[in-house]
């Protein structure tokens, strides 16, 4: 159901839009306008480029924006995808979720051709995008809901080599840390679909909120920069963190439900670490206090672990079951790639 004017096989620069269908009560034949950019030059790797997934996260889609606005064709060996703001409904109305129908874009695989807006863009994501590309880079950051260390962070895939090829691409985006996750909030999530069809896929969380300090920007622009020149598309010299004078990147993992921190009563969080700071197993990350009965002594949220405080939730107030922290164990490289 989704056109494009796009010639995905053609050399050069376009910029055009992927029309979705969807009727509402004051347009019978209105489409869902996405923006996108194919600049092509060449053989060489396709990469797909995909910010705002949820409309509430900026960092990817500004990131997005600025390359769709100043690469052209002789910056690139091969084919540049760019669709800087994927879940448009949801960046229009500063939303996580599709404000059209209510979906969240990183669980609605494997779609539906003549489904909800949501679902109709998975689905040309599933058969269309992902079968071109050969990396697929999702950009997030916490949104307005939590606020994360920034970090580049990967699924640990079953097949080793695609492993190690989405671990050498994760480093390459420089950060500070490197965050191994697990799905404990449903399925159907982009990256799983694009790892399922063997693309190497790069993921982040860069931050959150909405007033996004500069220092996060440029963790992500030039980070994206880096790994498009990792992966052979972009042209110039890859930066590592040892030639940029910075150490080692701290590999931290949360594989387990109770690494994620909900909350147990509904009230007010007070953060008790600092985000990228260490906790031990039993040390309170923060705690819940009563709105209703400030007599009360505040419920105190606890490490089941050791590790570092990943990201934290951003709004203090909090409902019962909000994850409200993250603690992710260390790891080395000989764990990750041969887990």
């Amino acid at each position: 159901m989704i056109v494009t004017s796009i010639d995905f096989e053609r050399e050069g620069k376009q910029q055009g839009f992927l029309q979705v269908p969807y009727s509402h009560n004051l347009g019978g034949w209105a489409n869902v306008m996405i923006p996108i950019t194919v600049i092509a030059n060449g053989a060489g790797p396709t990469v797909l480029v995909l910010g705002g997934n949820h409309g509430d996260e900026y960092q990817g889609q500004i990131a997005g924006m600025k390359l769709a606005r100043e690469l052209t064709p002789a910056d690139v060996t091969g084919r540049l995808i760019i669709i800087p703001s994927l879940n448009f409904p949801a960046a229009r109305a500063a939303t996580r979720l599709s404000p059209l129908d209510g979906m969240n874009m990183n669980r609605a695989f494997p779609g539906e051709a003549e489904g909800p807006v949501t679902s109709q863009i998975a689905h040309y994501l599933r058969t269309v995008l992902f079968p071109l590309s050969e990396v697929v880079i999702d950009i997030h950051s916490g949104g307005r809901s939590m606020e994360f260390v920034p970090c580049a962070h990967m699924h640990l895939v079953p097949d080793r080599a695609q492993r190690a090829r989405m671990y050498a691409a994760m480093l390459a985006w420089g950060c500070d840390f490197g965050f191994f996750y697990a799905d404990i909030a449903g399925t159907g999530l982009l990256p799983v679909e694009a790892e399922n069809q063997g693309k190497l896929v790069v993921t982040t969380e860069l931050g959150g909120g909405e007033a996004i300090p500069a220092s996060v920007h440029r963790v992500a622009q030039e980070g994206l920069r880096n790994v498009l020149i990792h992966v052979g598309l972009l042209r110039g010299v890859e930066q590592t963190r040892a030639a940029l004078g910075k150490p080692p990147i701290i590999l931290t993992m949360a594989l387990n439900r109770e690494d994620y921190l909900l909350a147990p009563e509904s009230g007010i969080f007070e953060i008790a670490v600092d985000l990228g700071g260490y906790v031990r197993r039993g040390e309170a990350v923060g705690w819940i206090h009563h709105l209703e009965r400030p007599d009360r002594a505040p419920e105190p949220v606890v490490a089941a672990g050791d590790g570092y405080l990943i990201t934290m939730r951003a709004p203090c107030l909090t409902q019962q079951g909000d994850c409200v922290a993250v603690i992710a164990q260390t790891v080395t490289e000989d764990e990750i790639l041969n887990a």
